[in-house]
């Protein structure tokens, strides 16, 4: 295990595009104990430089290759376009034993080993947008030459980003359309319950909070109570009530059959954009 393994220990980081996902693991590995002393950032324009140094303490530069060069991680958080040319570009300024980490959606490891020196160990990441708060979840998985140890560190960078889980990597399109894309479900649903609230007669300013606080209380109480979601929703529901009424509706018009084709179409298309990229990769 070279040192930049060891348990414990936060490698210098290069963090290769600084959108949203980008900031936010920066941010949650400086949290999670990274020192921004360790932490380079790329930026193609001077204000965002200046957003980042002055937000994080970070350094940033323009020079993809002047970032990699010293860094055990390297963080790949670009569009995925841009991959193949990306990594050309650093490939050869790696230092040995780096471990590459991907937040590209849909791009597959092999697509960045091929890209690679040889053995190069790479870990694929799906995290969601609440990252940025904390209170995300990123599935992780290892390609062909990442190990345990290599797993753990990425582990470590993404703590202070929320949930961090372990999974194959043919599970990933899964993972892109529940989490990955889960939030954009859950907005969806918010403002449906707040349209409801402004249909039944409240004013949509307490429509919205009270329909903002409903999940949030009751995303609390699933995971601090860590009963089945059909338990809690069984607890709501009196004999004749208005909540079973309400449910039976929603059963009615196909709301959860609906649910379950989405999740298929957003599975389908995360397979679409891996086949679409790893080709171009691979060759």
């Amino acid at each position: 295990m070279t040192d930049s393994l060891a348990p414990g220990s936060t490698p210098r980081l290069a963090v290769l595009g600084t959108g949203v996902m980008g900031e936010a693991v920066l941010a949650g590995a400086l949290a999670g104990g990274w020192s921004a002393d360790d932490v380079v950032a790329t930026v193609r324009r001077a204000e965002r430089a200046a957003q980042l140094e002055q937000a994080h303490g970070v350094s940033t530069t323009t020079d993809n290759v002047e970032a990699v060069r010293g860094a055990g991680v390297v963080l790949v958080a670009v569009k995925p376009k841009d991959v193949v040319t990306l990594l050309a570009e650093v490939g050869g300024a790696l230092e040995p034993g780096v471990v590459v980490v991907s937040l590209v959606a849909g791009l597959p490891t092999a697509a960045f080993e091929a890209a690679l020196p040889t053995g190069t160990a790479v870990v694929r990441t799906m995290p969601n947008t609440p990252a940025q708060i904390g209170a995300g979840v990123t599935a992780i998985s290892p390609g062909a030459h990442a190990a345990d140890e290599h797993l753990a560190l990425v582990e470590r960078l993404l703590a202070g980003t929320g949930l961090v889980v372990r999974v194959a990597e043919k599970d990933q399109d899964a993972v892109s359309a529940v989490s990955g894309s889960g939030p954009a479900y859950v907005f969806y649903l918010v403002d449906a319950l707040a349209e409801a609230g402004v249909l039944l007669g409240l004013t949509r300013q307490v429509a919205l909070q009270i329909a903002t606080q409903t999940v949030l209380g009751a995303g609390r109480l699933l995971d601090e109570t860590g009963e089945h979601p059909a338990i809690l929703r069984e607890k709501v529901s009196s004999p004749g009530g208005t909540t079973v009424r309400a449910l039976r509706r929603l059963d009615a018009g196909g709301v959860r059959a609906a649910f379950l084709d989405a999740l298929e179409a957003a599975h389908a298309r995360s397979a679409e954009i891996a086949a679409a990229y790893a080709p171009r990769a691979e060759g």
